[in-house]
């Protein structure tokens, strides 16, 4: 029995990601072509044990309609495509077209293209045309940290009741705890976590996967 989570060093994260996220062919290869191709902006795409938890529980929560703000090169996407209920879909909203053209490809080897919709341009923007009334399943933040906010509240009205918001990067590599950030994200991610633990229209929990995962339902 621990009252604390396990710190997990590197031996013990392969061991989490053998045994209960190893990835697959397809995944596999996204995760090195950014590695190679990317290889300073690689560090934005989520770990290979989030990906996998991210699709049990798009099944688990029988999304059918879901949308992504910030795809990158398509990981996540996958993650959630993958979990969909029968005929659901994902809208994937980004601004840049040379990531989600790799993303596009692996979308297409993993037999995704016909469940997945990607609009480019500013996220803001995109959310707010979408129909205002509840409508939508699950979504998953990781895009701009400053933007978070915004995001939020346009992404909750239209949330169906027990719909599901995920949030990633709210450990910022565990700088949220630094008295004084120095940094923009760091500071609006303490404030943004703040307001999501304080928003009455929603529960949530914060999980340390990865950089840190909010799942937050809405009521």
């Amino acid at each position: 029995m621990t009252r604390q989570t396990l710190a997990l060093s590197e031996q013990l994260r392969d061991y989490v990601v053998a045994n209960g996220a190893t990835p697959d062919e397809i995944v596999r290869d996204l995760i090195e072509e950014t590695a190679r191709v990317l290889p300073g902006e690689a560090g934005m795409q989520i770990a290979p044990e989030q990906a996998a938890f991210m699709t049990l529980l798009t099944r688990i929560a029988g999304a059918r309609q879901a949308v992504e703000i910030g795809t990158f090169t398509g990981l996540s996407s996958i993650a959630i495509a993958r979990g969909l209920a029968e005929g659901g879909r994902l809208t994937c909203l980004d601004v840049s077209e040379e990531y989600t053209g790799i993303a596009r490809r692996y979308w297409a080897r993993a037999g995704l293209t016909d469940r997945i919709e990607l609009r480019i341009g500013l996220a803001a923007e995109t959310l707010a045309q979408l129909p205002a009334e509840p409508h939508l399943d699950l979504a998953f933040i990781d895009a701009d940290k400053t933007g978070y906010p915004r995001y939020w509240e346009l992404l909750v009205p239209r949330m169906r009741p027990g719909g599901l918001i995920l949030v990633d990067n709210v450990l910022r590599h565990g700088h949220i705890v630094d008295p004084s950030p120095d940094d923009a994200g760091t500071v609006a991610m303490a404030a943004f976590n703040r307001g999501v633990l304080e928003d009455p229209r929603v529960e949530s929990v914060l999980l340390p996967i990865a950089d840190g995962l909010t799942i937050a339902r809405r009521l």
